[in-house]
Protein backbone atom coordinates (compact mmCIF):
# COMPACT_ATOMS: atom_id res chain seq x y z
CA UNK A 1 0.00 0.00 0.00
CA UNK A 2 1.09 3.49 -1.18
CA UNK A 3 0.75 5.94 1.98
CA UNK A 4 0.23 9.40 0.94
CA UNK A 5 3.90 10.22 2.25
CA UNK A 6 5.08 7.86 -0.81
CA UNK A 7 6.20 5.44 1.97
CA UNK A 8 5.50 1.78 1.37
CA UNK A 9 4.24 0.58 4.12
CA UNK A 10 5.70 -2.86 5.19
CA UNK A 11 6.98 -4.53 8.59
CA UNK A 12 10.01 -2.66 8.94
CA UNK A 13 7.59 0.97 9.09
CA UNK A 14 5.24 -1.49 11.58
CA UNK A 15 8.17 -2.06 13.35
CA UNK A 16 9.19 1.59 13.64
CA UNK A 17 5.94 2.87 14.89
CA UNK A 18 5.20 -0.38 17.75
CA UNK A 19 9.06 1.10 19.32
CA UNK A 20 6.95 2.77 22.14
CA UNK A 21 5.29 -0.13 23.01
CA UNK A 22 8.10 -2.64 22.83
CA UNK A 23 9.95 0.19 24.93
CA UNK A 24 7.16 0.16 27.71
CA UNK A 25 7.31 -3.88 27.73
CA UNK A 26 11.79 -3.79 27.58
CA UNK A 27 10.74 -1.29 30.99
CA UNK A 28 7.95 -3.27 32.92
CA UNK A 29 9.81 -6.32 32.50
CA UNK A 30 13.34 -5.31 33.73
CA UNK A 31 13.14 -5.04 37.41
CA UNK A 32 11.90 -8.85 37.73
CA UNK A 33 16.21 -9.45 37.08
CA UNK A 34 16.98 -9.45 40.33
CA UNK A 35 19.18 -12.00 39.81
CA UNK A 36 21.47 -9.88 38.83
CA UNK A 37 22.18 -7.86 40.99
CA UNK A 38 25.20 -10.18 42.41
CA UNK A 39 27.34 -9.38 39.56
CA UNK A 40 27.91 -6.04 40.93
CA UNK A 41 29.07 -7.12 44.44
CA UNK A 42 31.21 -9.95 42.47
CA UNK A 43 32.69 -6.79 40.35
CA UNK A 44 33.15 -4.96 43.29
CA UNK A 45 35.40 -7.67 45.08
CA UNK A 46 37.39 -7.72 41.98
CA UNK A 47 35.99 -11.32 41.19
CA UNK A 48 36.06 -10.48 37.62
CA UNK A 49 38.94 -8.98 35.73
CA UNK A 50 37.55 -7.68 32.92
CA UNK A 51 34.05 -7.27 31.47
CA UNK A 52 33.67 -8.15 27.86
CA UNK A 53 30.92 -6.62 25.35
CA UNK A 54 30.16 -8.16 22.67
CA UNK A 55 27.65 -8.42 19.82
CA UNK A 56 27.23 -7.92 15.92
CA UNK A 57 26.09 -4.71 14.18
CA UNK A 58 23.36 -2.64 15.93
CA UNK A 59 23.73 -5.26 18.95
CA UNK A 60 27.31 -4.08 19.49
CA UNK A 61 27.38 -0.42 18.59
CA UNK A 62 24.32 -0.31 21.36
CA UNK A 63 26.46 -1.57 23.72
CA UNK A 64 29.08 1.54 23.37
CA UNK A 65 27.31 3.88 26.06
CA UNK A 66 27.27 1.00 28.41
CA UNK A 67 31.20 0.68 27.77
CA UNK A 68 31.85 4.15 28.82
CA UNK A 69 30.09 3.69 31.74
CA UNK A 70 31.84 1.01 33.23
CA UNK A 71 35.20 2.61 32.14
CA UNK A 72 34.28 5.51 34.42
CA UNK A 73 33.67 3.52 37.09
CA UNK A 74 36.65 1.95 37.23
CA UNK A 75 36.36 -1.38 35.63
CA UNK A 76 38.44 -2.97 32.95
CA UNK A 77 35.47 -2.98 29.91
CA UNK A 78 36.62 -4.23 26.42
CA UNK A 79 34.35 -4.30 23.32
CA UNK A 80 34.53 -6.16 20.59
CA UNK A 81 33.10 -7.70 17.62
CA UNK A 82 31.84 -11.46 18.31
CA UNK A 83 33.38 -12.53 15.40
CA UNK A 84 37.15 -11.29 16.17
CA UNK A 85 36.47 -12.34 19.68
CA UNK A 86 35.87 -16.07 19.03
CA UNK A 87 38.76 -16.26 16.31
CA UNK A 88 41.15 -13.95 17.68
CA UNK A 89 40.82 -13.84 21.78
CA UNK A 90 40.39 -17.70 22.79
CA UNK A 91 42.37 -16.91 25.49
CA UNK A 92 40.41 -14.21 27.70
CA UNK A 93 37.69 -17.23 27.92
CA UNK A 94 38.45 -17.79 31.58
CA UNK A 95 37.00 -17.69 35.15
CA UNK A 96 38.22 -13.82 35.77
CA UNK A 97 36.32 -12.52 32.43
CA UNK A 98 32.41 -11.45 32.82
CA UNK A 99 30.88 -11.44 29.30
CA UNK A 100 27.72 -9.41 28.06
CA UNK A 101 26.32 -10.44 24.56
CA UNK A 102 23.49 -8.69 23.02
CA UNK A 103 21.82 -10.59 19.92
CA UNK A 104 18.18 -9.88 19.32
CA UNK A 105 17.59 -13.75 18.01
CA UNK A 106 20.67 -15.04 20.31
CA UNK A 107 20.95 -17.46 17.13
CA UNK A 108 23.39 -15.86 14.66
CA UNK A 109 26.02 -18.15 14.33
CA UNK A 110 28.72 -15.93 15.96
CA UNK A 111 26.71 -15.71 18.39
CA UNK A 112 26.13 -19.48 19.04
CA UNK A 113 29.76 -20.05 18.63
CA UNK A 114 30.60 -17.52 21.17
CA UNK A 115 28.30 -19.59 23.80
CA UNK A 116 30.23 -22.97 22.81
CA UNK A 117 32.83 -21.22 23.80
CA UNK A 118 31.95 -19.74 26.82
CA UNK A 119 30.65 -22.68 28.44
CA UNK A 120 32.33 -23.74 31.54
CA UNK A 121 34.93 -21.26 31.29
CA UNK A 122 33.29 -17.37 31.97
CA UNK A 123 30.10 -16.39 33.23
CA UNK A 124 27.77 -15.18 30.43
CA UNK A 125 24.80 -12.46 30.78
CA UNK A 126 22.79 -12.53 27.72
CA UNK A 127 20.62 -9.24 26.39
CA UNK A 128 18.32 -10.62 23.92
CA UNK A 129 14.70 -10.68 22.53
CA UNK A 130 14.62 -14.74 21.96
CA UNK A 131 13.81 -16.45 25.43
CA UNK A 132 14.46 -19.64 23.41
CA UNK A 133 17.48 -18.86 21.71
CA UNK A 134 20.71 -20.75 21.85
CA UNK A 135 21.72 -17.06 23.69
CA UNK A 136 19.01 -17.70 26.29
CA UNK A 137 19.39 -21.23 26.91
CA UNK A 138 22.99 -21.45 27.52
CA UNK A 139 23.69 -18.51 29.31
CA UNK A 140 23.75 -17.96 33.16
CA UNK A 141 21.67 -14.73 33.18
CA UNK A 142 19.09 -13.73 30.38
CA UNK A 143 17.63 -10.16 30.56
CA UNK A 144 15.15 -10.68 27.94
CA UNK A 145 14.40 -7.26 26.50
CA UNK A 146 10.68 -8.44 25.53
CA UNK A 147 10.61 -6.02 22.30
CA UNK A 148 8.45 -8.33 20.52
CA UNK A 149 8.72 -10.09 17.10
CA UNK A 150 10.91 -7.85 14.34
CA UNK A 151 10.85 -9.22 11.44
CA UNK A 152 12.83 -6.76 9.42
CA UNK A 153 15.82 -4.02 9.91
CA UNK A 154 16.69 -3.31 13.61
CA UNK A 155 14.64 -0.83 15.00
CA UNK A 156 12.56 -1.72 18.42
CA UNK A 157 14.94 -4.24 19.57
CA UNK A 158 17.55 -2.11 19.28
CA UNK A 159 15.97 0.68 21.30
CA UNK A 160 14.81 -1.76 23.48
CA UNK A 161 18.48 -2.94 23.70
CA UNK A 162 19.76 0.08 24.76
CA UNK A 163 17.11 0.57 27.36
CA UNK A 164 17.87 -3.10 28.76
CA UNK A 165 22.09 -2.22 28.88
CA UNK A 166 21.09 1.55 30.53
CA UNK A 167 19.43 -0.31 33.46
CA UNK A 168 22.18 -3.30 33.05
CA UNK A 169 24.56 -0.64 33.65
CA UNK A 170 22.72 0.78 36.82
CA UNK A 171 22.82 -2.35 38.22
CA UNK A 172 26.27 -3.44 37.45
CA UNK A 173 27.74 0.11 38.87
CA UNK A 174 25.90 -0.11 41.82
CA UNK A 175 23.73 2.89 40.71
CA UNK A 176 20.23 4.92 41.93
CA UNK A 177 17.77 2.27 40.11
CA UNK A 178 14.41 4.28 40.76
CA UNK A 179 16.41 7.41 39.37
CA UNK A 180 17.62 5.36 36.37
CA UNK A 181 13.49 3.89 35.55
CA UNK A 182 12.04 7.23 36.08
CA UNK A 183 14.87 8.67 33.16
CA UNK A 184 13.94 5.14 31.42
CA UNK A 185 10.28 5.85 31.46
CA UNK A 186 10.81 9.69 30.38
CA UNK A 187 11.71 8.37 26.91
CA UNK A 188 8.46 6.60 26.08
CA UNK A 189 6.35 9.49 25.86
CA UNK A 190 9.82 10.79 24.08
CA UNK A 191 9.32 8.80 21.64
CA UNK A 192 5.61 7.83 21.09
CA UNK A 193 5.19 11.85 20.62
CA UNK A 194 7.89 11.80 17.62
CA UNK A 195 6.51 9.08 15.86
CA UNK A 196 2.85 10.40 16.35
CA UNK A 197 3.98 13.03 13.19
CA UNK A 198 6.05 10.27 11.00
CA UNK A 199 4.45 11.36 8.07
CA UNK A 200 5.33 15.23 8.44
CA UNK A 201 8.62 13.99 9.10
CA UNK A 202 9.30 11.78 5.84
CA UNK A 203 7.68 14.66 3.74
CA UNK A 204 9.87 17.22 5.20
CA UNK A 205 13.11 14.52 5.04
CA UNK A 206 12.08 14.09 1.56
CA UNK A 207 12.05 17.94 0.31
CA UNK A 208 15.73 18.05 1.60
CA UNK A 209 17.25 14.98 0.41
CA UNK A 210 17.35 16.28 -3.49
CA UNK A 211 20.69 15.84 -4.97
CA UNK A 212 22.22 14.03 -1.99
CA UNK A 213 24.54 11.16 -3.10
CA UNK A 214 25.97 10.31 0.47
CA UNK A 215 25.33 10.65 4.07
CA UNK A 216 27.00 10.57 6.92
CA UNK A 217 25.95 10.14 10.31
CA UNK A 218 28.34 10.99 13.43
CA UNK A 219 28.26 11.44 17.33
CA UNK A 220 30.26 11.43 19.95
CA UNK A 221 30.11 9.76 23.64
CA UNK A 222 27.18 7.18 24.23
CA UNK A 223 25.61 9.42 20.54
CA UNK A 224 28.72 7.35 19.04
CA UNK A 225 26.05 4.35 19.27
CA UNK A 226 23.46 6.42 17.22
CA UNK A 227 25.98 7.22 14.45
CA UNK A 228 26.98 3.68 13.76
CA UNK A 229 23.91 2.08 14.23
CA UNK A 230 22.09 5.06 12.18
CA UNK A 231 25.19 4.32 9.13
CA UNK A 232 24.51 0.67 9.33
CA UNK A 233 20.57 0.99 9.05
CA UNK A 234 20.45 3.44 6.65
CA UNK A 235 22.28 1.17 4.33
CA UNK A 236 20.70 -1.84 5.17
CA UNK A 237 16.76 -0.56 5.05
CA UNK A 238 17.33 1.40 1.91
CA UNK A 239 20.75 0.09 -0.22
CA UNK A 240 22.12 3.79 0.06
CA UNK A 241 25.54 4.73 0.70
CA UNK A 242 25.90 6.24 4.01
CA UNK A 243 28.47 5.67 6.78
CA UNK A 244 28.28 6.37 10.55
CA UNK A 245 31.50 7.52 12.45
CA UNK A 246 32.85 9.66 15.15
CA UNK A 247 32.16 13.53 14.82
CA UNK A 248 35.81 13.53 15.47
CA UNK A 249 37.07 10.79 12.69
CA UNK A 250 35.03 12.44 10.24
CA UNK A 251 37.29 15.59 10.25
CA UNK A 252 39.99 12.89 9.97
CA UNK A 253 39.58 12.20 5.99
CA UNK A 254 36.04 11.88 5.23
CA UNK A 255 35.93 15.63 5.66
CA UNK A 256 37.74 15.66 2.09
CA UNK A 257 34.57 14.19 0.46
CA UNK A 258 32.31 17.36 1.52
CA UNK A 259 30.48 18.83 -1.36
CA UNK A 260 26.72 20.08 -1.77
CA UNK A 261 25.25 16.72 -2.58
CA UNK A 262 27.10 15.25 0.93
CA UNK A 263 24.52 15.05 3.94
CA UNK A 264 26.08 14.78 7.06
CA UNK A 265 23.55 14.35 10.52
CA UNK A 266 25.47 15.61 13.48
CA UNK A 267 23.94 14.40 16.96
CA UNK A 268 24.37 17.54 19.23
CA UNK A 269 24.90 14.89 22.23
CA UNK A 270 25.37 16.27 25.81
CA UNK A 271 26.64 19.73 27.29
CA UNK A 272 30.47 18.28 27.66
CA UNK A 273 30.71 18.05 23.79
CA UNK A 274 27.66 19.41 22.21
CA UNK A 275 29.59 22.87 21.00
CA UNK A 276 32.45 20.62 19.62
CA UNK A 277 29.85 19.22 17.63
CA UNK A 278 27.95 22.13 16.46
CA UNK A 279 31.26 23.60 15.50
CA UNK A 280 31.14 20.73 13.34
CA UNK A 281 28.03 21.27 11.73
CA UNK A 282 29.25 24.59 10.48
CA UNK A 283 32.25 23.99 9.57
CA UNK A 284 30.63 21.30 6.70
CA UNK A 285 28.59 23.77 5.76
CA UNK A 286 31.33 26.31 5.21
CA UNK A 287 33.00 23.81 3.14
CA UNK A 288 30.20 23.37 0.62
CA UNK A 289 28.43 20.12 2.24
CA UNK A 290 25.26 20.60 3.67
CA UNK A 291 24.56 19.31 7.71
CA UNK A 292 22.26 18.49 10.21
CA UNK A 293 21.71 18.34 13.73
CA UNK A 294 19.86 16.43 15.76
CA UNK A 295 18.82 18.23 19.25
CA UNK A 296 15.98 19.55 21.16
CA UNK A 297 16.01 22.79 19.07
CA UNK A 298 16.73 21.75 15.43
CA UNK A 299 15.11 23.83 12.77
CA UNK A 300 13.90 21.10 11.21
CA UNK A 301 11.16 19.00 13.07
CA UNK A 302 12.13 15.74 12.05
CA UNK A 303 15.62 16.04 13.66
CA UNK A 304 13.84 17.79 16.35
CA UNK A 305 14.23 15.42 19.41
CA UNK A 306 12.37 15.94 23.07
CA UNK A 307 14.90 16.88 26.17
CA UNK A 308 15.73 13.82 27.81
CA UNK A 309 18.38 12.64 30.51
CA UNK A 310 21.55 12.32 29.14
CA UNK A 311 22.10 8.57 29.63
CA UNK A 312 18.62 8.07 27.51
CA UNK A 313 19.36 10.26 24.92
CA UNK A 314 20.61 7.87 22.01
CA UNK A 315 16.75 6.28 22.33
CA UNK A 316 15.68 9.37 20.55
CA UNK A 317 18.53 10.06 18.35
CA UNK A 318 17.96 7.26 16.45
CA UNK A 319 14.08 8.23 15.14
CA UNK A 320 15.51 10.87 12.97
CA UNK A 321 17.36 8.08 11.19
CA UNK A 322 14.95 5.96 10.93
CA UNK A 323 12.53 8.64 8.99
CA UNK A 324 15.44 9.43 6.95
CA UNK A 325 15.54 5.76 5.48
CA UNK A 326 12.00 6.10 5.25
CA UNK A 327 11.73 9.12 2.76
CA UNK A 328 15.31 7.80 1.40
CA UNK A 329 13.60 4.85 0.39
CA UNK A 330 10.10 6.04 -1.15
CA UNK A 331 12.63 8.62 -3.18
CA UNK A 332 13.55 5.45 -4.67
CA UNK A 333 10.54 3.82 -5.13
CA UNK A 334 11.07 0.61 -3.04
CA UNK A 335 9.93 -0.65 0.54
CA UNK A 336 12.20 0.48 3.57
CA UNK A 337 13.85 -2.49 5.69
CA UNK A 338 13.03 -5.51 2.65
CA UNK A 339 15.86 -7.20 2.47
CA UNK A 340 16.85 -8.49 -0.91
CA UNK A 341 20.36 -10.05 -0.39
CA UNK A 342 20.97 -10.29 3.29
CA UNK A 343 18.53 -12.20 6.14
CA UNK A 344 17.18 -11.06 9.64
CA UNK A 345 19.49 -13.78 11.49
CA UNK A 346 22.97 -14.28 9.91
CA UNK A 347 23.75 -18.22 10.12
CA UNK A 348 27.51 -17.55 8.21
CA UNK A 349 30.34 -16.58 10.15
Amino acid sequence: MLLETNVIAGAYLHDILEQPDALQRTLSGLDRHADLVKYAGDLAEARYSRVVLTGMGSSLFALYPLHLRLTQHGYSSLLMETAELIHFLPTIFDAHTLIIAVSQSGQSAEIVRLTGLAHGRCKLIAVTNSASSTLAQQADVTLLIQAGPESSVSCKTYVSSLMALQWLGAVLTAGDLAAENEALSSCIPAVRHYLAEWREHVAELSSMLNGIRQIFVTGRGPSLATAQTGGLILKESTRFGAEGLSSPAFRHGPFEVLSRDVLVIIMAGGKSTEALNRTLANDVDQAGGRSALVSTQAELAAFRISPLPDSVRPIAEILPVQMLSLALAASRGIEAGKFSLATKVTSVE
